[in-house]
């Protein structure tokens, strides 16, 4: 068994973004946290000391130390970050929605399944105004 804990950023530390940074922080897995706000950075890092922090998602992305990525950003850009995640291969955990259209879901999974990556969907609330009613 490998003890070798993952490596996890999170893109995102605004409302929802900075719950996943204090639980993943105190699972000892978070390694870098990214925002496009400075100042939101700066706070983050008093409260989360020893946690690297960058504006550039490109940056975590190209890091081959990272595993995992939680994308906490506005719902229009999850479908373009996990699948670039996915594409580079990383395990990705997107907060809801997956993605505003369901074909840009399924086309996840299908990635995601092609590149033998874990792809998981945050479901802290059963409705989001994003989506619209879907029958699966």
């Amino acid at each position: 068994m490998n003890d070798k804990k993952p490596k996890i950023a999170i893109v995102g530390c605004g409302y929802w973004g900075r719950n996943l940074v204090r639980n993943f922080y105190e699972l000892g897995h978070l390694e870098t946290i990214c925002d496009t706000e400075q100042s939101t950075l700066d706070e983050m890092i008093k409260d989360f000391p020893g946690v690297n922090s960058l504006k550039d998602v490109d940056r975590i992305l190209d890091d081959p130390d990272i595993q995992g990525i939680v994308i906490a950003t506005p719902a229009v850009t999850h479908y373009q970050l996990a699948k670039k995640a996915i594409t580079l291969g990383k395990d990705v955990f997107v907060k809801k929605p997956i993605a505003l259209s369901l074909e840009e879901g399924y086309q996840l999974v299908k990635l995601a399944e092609e590149k033998d990556r874990v792809l998981m969907v945050g479901h802290i609330l059963l409705y989001h105004s994003a989506v619209k009613s879907q029958t699966f």
